[in-house]
């Protein structure tokens, strides 16, 4: 099950995309509402998702005054180059609720991901002194994984860099947040685009309840939570045109990040796995030491 924002399960092979969680497979998502910060609160299972939004006043200025002698002309301050996520058209993602007790009040892993089209990723792959290469990083111990994928379900391309992920979205299509639970454990994925936390469109917090990602289960979120039935779609465009910039500012436009959190009780992941596998049923091995 899986908690807030409206989620699907989805039956679909699906290339990991490092900083976070690949996913690979199909299911439901969940959503958990809850104020209570030692994460205790209900979940929500979904088949798509959107959220709601609000329209705030922008706190970048529409124009600068340049003082030209007597007088002061008002100029457009230029667009800024590259991608945002805009609000796209609805999807239908209902989603149910579900029980989750977090086992800590910190994210068991965070995960963050940049994004831009063509030119601003391999600007700022340049900026990090980095070239092109597979994408292929893992939330925690590797046990999870995150992707951007496109509506095939193919993983987006892009650069890793100086542990940053750099995807590469092109203007007007469509993507999906994919997470892949590679555990017998349950998580909760708390997830923001742009700053912007996916199921009430509010500045992001992690102390908000998220989706939970059942085991070996993939989760999708499509878009911003709209209702308990359907999502805006995630759509890449211009920075202007983005959500965040629509509804209060474009400072934290192009990225998207994930705090995931594990569920109160053992957890069967990889390093714990490893642990076990390697145990040692003599590990004091020697000879007998003279007594003192």
């Amino acid at each position: 099950m899986q908690t807030l924002v409206g989620v699907r399960r989805h039956s679909m092979p699906v290339v990991c995309l490092l900083i976070g969680a690949c996913a690979a497979g199909g299911s439901k998502q969940h959503v958990a509402t809850s104020s209570s910060p030692s994460g205790y609160g209900g979940g929500y299972t979904s088949g798509g998702g959107g959220g709601g939004g609000y329209v705030a006043t922008s706190a970048e200025p529409d124009h600068v005054a340049i003082d030209r002698g007597a007088s002061s002309i008002a100029e457009p301050v230029p667009d800024r180059p590259g991608l945002g996520t805009s609000w796209g058209e609805t999807v239908s993602a209902p989603i149910s609720f579900a029980p989750f007790v977090r086992a800590s009040g910190s994210p068991w892993a965070e995960v963050l991901l940049h994004y831009n089209d063509a030119r601003g990723a391999q600007a700022h792959a340049q900026y990090l002194n980095t070239y092109p290469q597979p994408l292929e990083v893992y939330a925690g111990d590797g046990s999870l994984s995150v992707a951007l994928v496109d509506e095939a379900g193919r993983t987006l391309p892009g650069y890793a860099a100086s542990g940053r992920s750099l995807v590469i979205g092109e203007d007007g299509a469509r993507y999906r947040i994919v997470v892949r639970n590679g555990t017998t454990a349950r998580f909760e994925i708390v997830a923001s685009v742009d700053g912007l936390d996916v199921i009430d469109g509010k500045p992001a917090d992690p102390n908000r309840r998220g989706y939970i990602v059942d085991p070996h289960d993939v989760l999708v979120i499509d878009g911003f939570r709209t209702s308990d039935d359907a999502v805006a779609a995630f759509r890449f465009g211009r920075v202007a045109d983005s959500y965040a910039a629509q509804t209060g500012g474009d400072r934290n436009v192009g990225v998207v990040g994930l705090a995931i959190f594990s569920e109160r009780g053992a957890v069967w992941t990889r390093a714990e796995l490893g642990r076990r596998d390697s145990a040692d049923p003599f590990p004091n091995r020697g000879y007998a030491m003279p007594p003192r």
